[in-house]
């Protein structure tokens, strides 16, 4: 994410995704935080998500 409006993109992106009840997208961070139903969504199709959006993503590690 480069620049102010990428958060939204990236945020809408997810919440499109079946299964996702919530995404918080922290921009300084470059950080997006999912509450998703995991019967319904995977880290995956969260991923493909974004990547599809045009902002490629990992999964990190929750603390």
């Amino acid at each position: 994410m480069t620049c102010e409006l990428c958060p939204a993109t990236v945020k809408k992106a997810l919440e499109k995704t079946p299964g996702v009840a919530k995404a918080q997208i922290d921009f300084a961070k470059k950080i997006a935080t999912v509450t998703f139903d995991p019967d319904v969504a995977t880290v995956a199709a969260l991923t493909q998500s974004t990547t599809n959006a045009g902002y490629p993503s990992t999964l990190q590690a929750t603390k």
